[in-house]
């Protein structure tokens, strides 16, 4: 004898995983009215439409930039999925929030620990992501996690989301104090705009080091310039590339008479930037 399910089943369902309301009544029938059994089989269409989707482009999503209380440590989080409709909804956003301050509490040496992290009772954060993509009908997945914490506890972590969770910053000033929290997101918009690759020259890879120089020896020659002259043109070009790639020596974007550097400097002689996280959807 089929099990008769109420809308009152179907909603209760619905409440719990978020899943639709024709998913929530089959899982219910297939379930035979046990709401239990019922998640589980909402979780298992999950997974299986997590590997379906596994090849699908998941580019959009929402980005989450939190910091502890205290401002010694901070997190971001950059959940992805497909659409922008998906990315823009609050019980997406509402997810992403979750997973970061789980990772906020926690804070986890990897991204793979922040998936094995208890998402609650049930399931890890990593099931309940997998459990998502049946939610959503969408590719869903944490597709990025950093953390940054103060040198030895001194100084604060400060945040910045840009343009709506497509993109998040944070930045690890050395001095303490409520009048350093301005210029620290000064600064964290400052990488949001112009995406440095390192703090300073000394945070660059070598090899893009190297690359540079060849690069800049080459145009050299090609202009027709003396070997001799080759190495000194390219550190020329070198030091311009530390400019515009490295955050303290980049041009202050709110105002370009100065550098980032000097820009902290007026705020207090000795206010810097220690480190800086930069995550962004795409």
């Amino acid at each position: 004898m089929e099990v008769k399910i109420s809308a009152k089943d179907v909603k209760a369902l619905r409440d719990q995983t978020g899943a639709g309301m024709m998913d929530c009544k089959k899982a219910l029938v297939e379930a035979e009215g046990n709401i239990e059994e019922a998640i589980a089989i909402l979780r298992k269409k999950g997974q299986k439409l997590s590997a379906k989707r596994a090849d699908r482009d998941a580019k959009e999503g929402a980005v989450i930039a939190l910091t502890s209380g205290n401002r010694n440590n901070g997190i971001i989080v950059r959940l992805s999925c497909e659409t922008d409709f998906v990315a823009k909804g609050e019980p997406f956003i509402g997810l992403a929030t979750s997973i970061g301050q789980i990772a906020l509490k926690n804070l986890p040496d990897s991204l793979e620990a922040l998936l094995g992290l208890p998402f609650d009772s049930e399931m890890s954060v990593g099931e309940k992501v997998t459990e998502q993509v049946g939610v959503f009908g969408e590719k869903v997945e944490v597709k990025a996690y950093e953390k940054l914490e103060t040198v030895a506890g001194q100084g604060q972590v400060l945040p910045y989301i840009h343009m709506g969770n497509r993109a998040a910053v944070l930045v690890a000033v050395n001095l303490e104090g409520p009048q350093f929290i301005e210029p620290g997101k000064n600064v964290a918009m400052q990488v949001a705009a112009m995406k440095p690759i390192a703090l300073d020259k000394d945070g660059v890879d070598a090899t893009v080091v190297e690359k540079e120089i060849e690069i800049g020896m080459d145009q050299a020659r090609q202009l027709g310039k003396p070997e001799a002259m080759l190495e000194k043109i390219a550190m020329g070009k070198l030091n311009k590339f530390y400019k515009e790639n490295t955050l303290l020596a980049q041009t202050y974007v709110k105002d370009g008479s100065m550098s980032v550097e000097k820009y902290l400097q007026s705020i207090d002689k000795n206010l810097t930037v220690t480190s800086f996280k930069h995550v962004t959807l795409g």
